[in-house]
């Protein structure tokens, strides 16, 4: 096993990986910002390194400074969580470089899934339901409009280089096409410094369903089960579940299947995820892209398998096997996540502040995994997510109750918080309902 690791990321994420590593026995190095100085996982790491000002690209996305703190904390491994330098296929090449181990999946599977058009083709090539879209970037505005003619509107128009719900936007017809492709291309060459535009079929009613993959230390890819990730504001998702109320038995067999063939088209090592586009009405399924790292919403999965994602994700890494048996997967009962950001509960506005309280609910099935507590101060620089709440259950419905109940404990004043958008949720018959889609959040407001 791994003796030292440094984490390369912050908040909640970093809490969580920190927690499991020193279970483990292992030494852990915590990086941050100056923003970030007086938050909990820099005082829970066994040393902690400032590399830098609050801005991203000087302190989390610095790649030299987080070697230097590396290699001046005698560090064997780096964990980059999620966000930031995750899907970095150079930092994997350079992490790998100076001699320490990644924990994460190799440079070329990162740059192979990086590229969204790329990644569609592999896919196709594989057996791997994709849907209808360009297979090479739309070069300019007149390529996109004939695509997009072949096609058929609506058409989503997505940045190439992207990922997580950022850079993309949905045409109607010629006219919305034109405005969208011109904004996509611009986010796209300003966010990821890479222009490429995709066009491809948009489903109005959809759900967005996603499969945990592992590829294991010996070569195999394993599916541990779906999520459910169709409550999403702005594409960007609010609560995720796990099993998927849309999934039959049947549904789940094929969806496992497909997202083990794309880990092996890849050579797929370490923890990942398959995310697909569920049709409910028709059963069909296609490829959305997949996220080269641990997800925000692994949590669940651990509920359902009873596992330690980022144990196992350890242990590929050192060259060890699971601490599951790949050959007798068992899924059981069911888990809810809901993502408490520092935002609006209504427009979903980012709303910065001191903590001023902060009071965790507890009991049976609650888990939750903060980035906070009270006397923190929440800063503008980085995402807004403030902690994550995670309930189980035998049975959705249990899962259902134990959720109101931590909603209705949970206590934050200070920065604006969604938690009173959990509350409204929790009591929609659509929602309760297991029967709704990526559109539920525009309607419920």
């Amino acid at each position: 096993m791994i003796e030292s690791l440094l984490v390369a990321n912050r908040g909640e994420i970093a809490r969580r990986i920190i927690r499991t590593a020193k279970r483990l026995g292992i030494r852990v190095i915590a990086v941050h910002s100056e923003a970030d100085a007086d938050l909990p996982f820099v005082a829970e790491a066994d040393e902690a390194v400032l590399i830098g000002p609050p801005n991203p690209a000087l302190s989390y996305r610095n790649t030299e400074a987080i070697l230097a703190a590396a290699k001046s904390t005698g560090a064997q491994a780096i964990h980059p969580g999620y966000g930031f330098l995750s899907e970095n296929a150079e930092f994997a090449r350079t992490v790998e470089a100076s001699g320490l181990i990644w924990v994460g999946p190799d440079a070329d599977a990162i740059s192979a899934m990086g590229d969204k058009i790329n990644a569609r083709n592999l896919m196709a090539a594989a057996g791997v339901p994709v849907a209808p879209g360009t297979t090479d970037p739309a070069a300019d505005l007149d390529a996109a409009v004939t695509a997009a003619a072949e096609i058929g509107y609506p058409v989503m128009v997505k940045a190439a280089a992207g990922g997580g719900g950022m850079g993309m936007g949905v045409a109607v017809d010629e006219a919305a096409l034109r405005t969208e492709y011109d904004k996509v291309r611009a986010f796209a060459e300003r966010m990821f410094g890479d222009g490429s535009v995709l066009i491809e079929r948009y489903f109005p009613r959809v759900r967005h369903v996603e499969v945990q993959i592992l590829g294991l230390a010996d070569g195999r890819v394993v599916a541990l089960g779906e999520r459910e990730c169709s409550v999403q504001r702005r594409n960007q998702k609010l609560v995720e579940e796990s099993p998927s109320p849309a999934v039959s038995p049947e549904l789940r067999s094929r969806l496992l299947a497909a997202a083990v063939r794309a880990g092996e088209a890849v050579g797929y090592r370490n923890a990942g995820t398959v995310e697909c586009l569920l049709d409910p009405a028709t059963g069909e399924f296609f490829f959305l892209e997949m996220n080269t790292r641990l997800q925000v919403e692994h949590p669940v999965t651990e509920y359902v398998y009873g596992i330690d994602l980022v144990e196992e994700q350890l242990r590929v890494a050192s060259g060890l096997a699971p601490t599951f048996d790949p050959d007798a997967l068992t899924p059981n009962g069911h888990a809810i996540e809901m993502r408490i950001n520092a935002e609006d509960p209504k427009r979903f506005l980012p709303g910065p502040g001191v903590v001023r309280t902060w009071v965790e609910p507890t009991g049976e099935g609650v888990r939750v995994d903060s980035g906070y507590t009270e006397g923190n101060t929440v800063t503008p620089f980085y995402d807004s997510l403030l902690a994550k709440l995670i309930v189980s259950g035998a049975t959705r419905d249990e899962a259902l109750d134990r959720a109101k109940a931590a909603v209705a404990a949970f206590q934050i004043e200070g920065p604006k918080n969604n938690v009173p958008f959990f509350a409204e949720l929790l009591t929609n018959d659509e929602f309760l309902s297991g029967a709704y889609d990526t559109g539920i959040v525009s309607r419920m407001r």
